[in-house]
Formats: C-alpha cells, sequence, structure tokens
C-alpha cells in the first residue's frame, strides 16, 4: 500500500511516501526549487518521492493532507471579522489565498496527481503533528504534547498515542510482545488561536531584527548573550497557569489582524524601538575584542538589551514547557513523552524538560514543524484511520535524494574543477581528518540528504572544533551570517558522556542524534571544543552512530584518536538565506562562493586550488 503524505501552503512544505507502514522518502520542496521555506505545493518533493519509492502516480493509493482547509478557512474568517475593520487587509489576503488554491487542496490534488476523491483523507493539523511524532518513535504509549505557532484553530495540544507493534516487527526494549491492538492519538486538552506560544515567540523574533518563521533559531542563539532581566515584562504580555495553560494579552499584539507586523505599539512602549535588521550586531560578549568595524560603545550597549530581551522570552518559554511537560506527565502517568510542533525545534528548552520533568524518555523527530506534518498525515492514516500494524521507527533522518558517482563526476567535470577519486572509506576518512587537523574546512555531500533543518553529516559543513578562532571563520568567511551564532559538536555517541553533564546514557535519547537538545559541557572539557561550546558552555550535540553513518563516524572516530577530542564543528552545508544543499551543482556552487576549502562528495575531493 502505498500512501503520499503532503503539508504545504504555510511554510515548509513537504511531501513524504509510506509503502506498507515504512518510510520510503521524505523531502522538503525547498530543497528542490531552492526557495528558502517554500510554502508552494511540492511538486518536485512528490516527484522525487515517487521515483525513490519506484511507483507512479497511478499506484498511489491514498494521498493524505496535513490539516483541514476548511478548519482554517473558519478561523482566519471570523478572526478577521471580530477585529473588522483594523484586519481588512489581512481579510482581503485571506480571502484571495483561499479562493485561490488554499481551499481547494483536494481540487488541486486530484488535478496533480490523478487519485479519486474517495482515496483522498485529511488530518487535522495537530493530529498530524502528534502521528509525527508517535508513530516514528519506538514507544508503545506515550504522552504527547504538539506546541507550534497554529494549525487550524488549536495552538498546543495534549494527548496520549498507544500502538502495540505488528508480528513483523524488529525485537527492542521497547516493544511487547502482545497481539496487535488498534492504534489511536487521543488528544484530550488544547490551547486555541490567538493565544499561541509559537507565536509568542516569532513576535519576539521580528521585534529583534529576523525574520519570522526563519530567525527563531537566531533568537534563541542571541539569548545566552544576555541576562533574564525583561522576565517580568514578558510576563506583563500572558497569564500562565500551572499546568501551562496561557491566554496572551492581545493589546500587544497584532498578528491576528495584519499582514506585516506581530507586535503593536503598547509592546513597542513596553521593550522600546525594535532592533532594526540590517544593523550589525555585537556586544562586549560576543566581541570581546571589539574586532568590529566602527565599534560603536552606544550601539553595542544597545545590543545588550536586545539580547536581554532575548534571554528573557527565551527564559519564559522553557518555564511554560516545563509546565506543560509536568502537567502531560500528571495527566498520563506515563513516562514517554512525544513532542512535536515548531516548537520543539527549541533544542534548549528540550533539554531541560528531559533533565526537569519526570519523562524518563522523550521522542522530537528531525522535521518537528510543519514539513514532519506530511510524515504525521500520512502515518496517521495508514495507523488510525486504515487500522494497520505498527513496525517502522525513525532512527536517522536521512530520507532525502542521493546521488550516484556518474552524476557527481559529471557534475564536477562541467565546473571545470579537477577531483580525485578515493573509493576506499577508510582513506577518504583519513584524508578528511588530514584536511581539517591542518586548519581547513570542509563541505560533505554524502547518501541522501536530511529531512528536517538540521544537517547531520550528509550535507554539512565540518571542521576542527578545539580553537574558538574556527567559530569566526566559518561564520563570518564561509556561512557569512551573525558572529554571535553556534556550531554544533558532532561527537561520537560512546563518548558523549566524557564531554557533557547529565549524560550517563546517551544512547538512550533519539533527539540528541536529531541535534534537538542542548546540554552543558563538562568545565574540564571545555578548553577542547571552543568553536562548539556556546556562551554559557553549552553545546547543541549531535550524537553519531556508527550504523547511521559510517564514514562520518570514522571521521570523528579518526580525529579523536589524533587529537583526543572525538567532535567535529558541524553546520549545515549552505550560504545564508540559502536552503541546505541538495545536489552536487549546489554543493560545487556554494564551495565556489565561499571560503570552503576541500569537498567530499562520496568519492570525490575537490579542491579550491584544483581547476
Amino acid at each position: 500500500m502505498n500512501i503520499l503524505g503532503i503539508s504545504c501552503y504555510y511554510h515548509d512544505a513537504a511531501a513524504a511516501l509510506l509503502q506498507n507502514g515504512d518510510l520510503i522518502a521524505a523531502a522538503e520542496e525547498e530543497r528542490f526549487s531552492r526557495r528558502k521555506h517554500d510554502s508552494g505545493f511540492p511538486d518536485l518533493a512528490i516527484d522525487f518521492c515517487l521515483k525513490q519509492a519506484g511507483i507512479t502516480r497511478e499506484q498511489i493509493d491514498y494521498v493524505v493532507f496535513y490539516e483541514k482547509p476548511l478548519l482554517k478557512f473558519e478561523r482566519l474568517l471570523k478572526t478577521s471579522l471580530a477585529t473588522y475593520p483594523l484586519s481588512q487587509k489581512v481579510f482581503r489576503e485571506s480571502m484571495v489565498n483561499s479562493f485561490n488554491e488554499k481551499l481547494w487542496v483536494k481540487d488541486r490534488l486530484m488535478d496533480k496527481l490523478g487519485v479519486p476523491e474517495q482515496k483522498i483523507l485529511f488530518v487535522e493539523h495537530h493530529l498530524s503533528h502528534a502521528a509525527s511524532a508517535f508513530f516514528c518513535s519506538p514507544y508503545e504509549e506515550a504522552a504527547i504534547l504538539t506546541v507550534d505557532g497554529v494549525g487550524e484553530w488549536t495552538t498546543a495540544s495534549l494527548g496520549v498515542g498507544k500502538a502495540q507493534w505488528g508480528k513483523d516487527a524488529i525485537a527492542s526494549p521497547h516493544r511487547s510482545n502482545g497481539e496487535f491492538t488498534q492504534s489511536e492519538i487521543e488528544l484530550f486538552g488544547e490551547i486555541r488561536f490567538p493565544h499561541s506560544l509559537g507565536l509568542l515567540y516569532s513576535a519576539f523574533t521580528a521585534f529583534l531584527g529576523f525574520e519570522v518563521n526563519e530567525g527563531e533559531y537566531k533568537v534563541m542563539g542571541m539569548a545566552p548573550y544576555g541576562r533574564p532581566t525583561r522576565v517580568d515584562d514578558v510576563y506583563k504580555l500572558l497569564q500562565v497557569g500551572e499546568d501551562g495553560g496561557f491566554q496572551l494579552n492581545m493589546d500587544y499584539f497584532t498578528f491576528h489582524r495584519s499582514t506585516s507586523q506581530t507586535f503593536s505599539s503598547k509592546f513597542v512602549g513596553l521593550f522600546g524601538p525594535p532592533r532594526r535588521s540590517e544593523y550589525e550586531f555585537y556586544t562586549e560578549t560576543t566581541n570581546p575584542k571589539r574586532d568590529v568595524a566602527n565599534w560603536d560603545n552606544g550601539t553595542a550597549a544597545m545590543n545588550q538589551q536586545y539580547a536581554d530581551i532575548a534571554a528573557s522570552i527565551q527564559r519564559v518559554t522553557e518555564e511554560i514547557l516545563l509546565k506543560m511537560a509536568n502537567h502531560a506527565y500528571k495527566r498520563t502517568g506515563l513516562k514517554k513523552l512525544c513532542f512535536a510542533g515548531g516548537v520543539a525545534l527549541n533544542s534548549v528548552a528540550n533539554g531541560r524538560v528531559l533533565r526537569e520533568t519526570p519523562f524518563e524518555d522523550i521522542y522530537i523527530q528531525p522535521a518537528a514543524g510543519d514539513s514532519g506534518g506530511a510524515i504525521g498525515a500520512a502515518l496517521y492514516a495508514y495507523h488510525v484511520i486504515l487500522g494497520k500494524p505498527r513496525k517502522f521507527v525513525m532512527e536517522h533522518a536521512y530520507w532525502g535524494q542521493s546521488y550516484n558517482p556518474d552524476e557527481i563526476q559529471k557534475a564536477i567535470e562541467e565546473t571545470g574543477r579537477k577531483l580525485e577519486r578515493i573509493d576506499d572509506p577508510e582513506k577518504r576518512a583519513e584524508r578528511m581528518v588530514e584536511d581539517m587537523k591542518s586548519g581547513k574546512v570542509i563541505g560533505l555531500l554524502q547518501g541522501r540528504f536530511e529531512l528536517g533543518p538540521r544537517a547531520l553529516g550528509n550535507r554539512s559543513i565540518l571542521a576542527d572544533p578545539r580553537h574558538a578562532e574556527m567559530k569566526e571563520i566559518v561564520n563570518r568567511k564561509i556561512k557569512y551570517r551573525e558572529p554571535f551564532r553556534p556550531f554544533a559538536p558532532a561527537i561520537l555517541e560512546e563518548r558523549a558522556s566524557e564531554f557533557y553533564e547529565d549524560l550517563e546514557h546517551p544512547e538512550k535519547y533519539y533527539p540528541l542524534r536529531f541535534m534537538l537538545m542542548v546540554y552543558k559541557a563538562k568545565e574540564a572539557k571545555r578548553d577542547k571544543i571552543q568553536a562548539v561550546t556556546h556562551e554559557g558552555g553549552t553545546g547543541r550535540i549531535q550524537t553519531v552512530r556508527h550504523e547511521w553513518n559510517p564514514l562520518y563516524h570514522r571521521a570523528i572516530e579518526l580525529f579523536g584518536q589524533a587529537t583526543g577530542v572525538p567532535v567535529l564543528l558541524n553546520t549545515s552545508f549552505n550560504l545564508r538565506g540559502e536552503p541546505i544543499v541538495n545536489t552536487p551543482a549546489n554543493a560545487l556552487n556554494t564551495f565556489s562562493k565561499s571560503h570552503i576549502d576541500t569537498l567530499y562528495m562520496d568519492q570525490f575531493v575537490v579542491r579550491k586550488e584544483s581547476r
């Protein structure tokens, strides 16, 4: 049975293909279209999924959309009418968009894919989120928490997932030997629009000069350079209960009635003028050497205030999520938690949830935001609507497209660059380590690209993590991005507990392999990994296991043997403002525009001087 899941028309459009309950392919449209956060219909991602599965459109049994368009239209209509005439621009644009495409999803699917009406299914947005976490997890029963900006009406939900495994499922400590029972997800608590933790965080993202649905990571990266001195002011914007339920004071916000502004003049009256995005961000903490052209003490002091605001909204977000998670435990009594929605990409908060609540295990899949809804919708249809048994667990994130040697070689030759072919993976790993030990920065393209916003060793930029200067080199000369942005420590899973606190059994925690949790580096180890230790001594860890990625694991292992540090600096293989690379041509283009020294693409090696 072939089930195609689709998410689109908001941001991060994606497609996913299940065959008999196994995930075969999943990818965001942006990787093919090269438009970051592409929200359009995912034609290219769909084509890839079908090709990867070896099927045609005629062989699709069901197409499942990740939300219910009529419910979303109802919310847009009621909200616009309730705030009219202030919302007249929102009303006009919403109606145009809805009547142009968003209300006619079923017709669009029938037209594009040739699937009959009875084979098209719709799953509510937060059920898709819930299913994307629970049915990708190894758990038979778990509490479920979903938190994002907004779906149809829901902005956060609480529930439980239950399902035993089918007879052909692989044995695991998480699985019983009982007979399969009907899978179910029950969401029994929710918060509704306009009260939204995701939209609250996005309002601060815009206030701090970053793009909504893109710059939230930047706020999280800026926060450690500030002090949470404005927490009390942030709490003036909302009322929060002990169960994590909350209500926003809408006098401070305009996202419910404006297409261009998320916060009101009252918000500005409380926090001061917004940061202008075109201004460079620097403070005494981010640039202790004052190595910024035309350094200005007044600007640095103002930027420090913005960093303090970032620290404050981050702190409040963490506190609310901790309350939500504690309440989820009290309501369910379960020791396992599945977490999804865009807010589940807040890796600092995720680490605190695991360390500071009674939950013993937590599962977050790598595309926790809207793109993962395509997988969740397909899995919900297969297991709940169609009643099929479970057998799949998302153990890794490598669900995108790969390229054969002929394709890679042709792409290199078209650039006129010289190439070296190294077929032996051991020699490739050794060469990678030689480059990084000598101070070179390398680009790595291998196998299938990653699902979600994190590069996890198949589309990565890698470097020596030991010296602080490397962080500046990669930020300024390669990524062309803000100097305060952190890099991930990619570490052997079996060695993670040596370098990071509170990680006695890193193999247990799935979010670590997807770079979705932040932990503190041990005090004695911080000098050894300066380039991947963020302000405050933390790192957004990626643990690496040989079975998921042999070359990547071996390179880290060899680097550890040579230096005593089994860690590499890892960041996504892209330039600022661009999607992560997909094709060999994408990689070569990024290589040529940046100061990456060496490019490794499967068997082929290209060096900057080689033309």
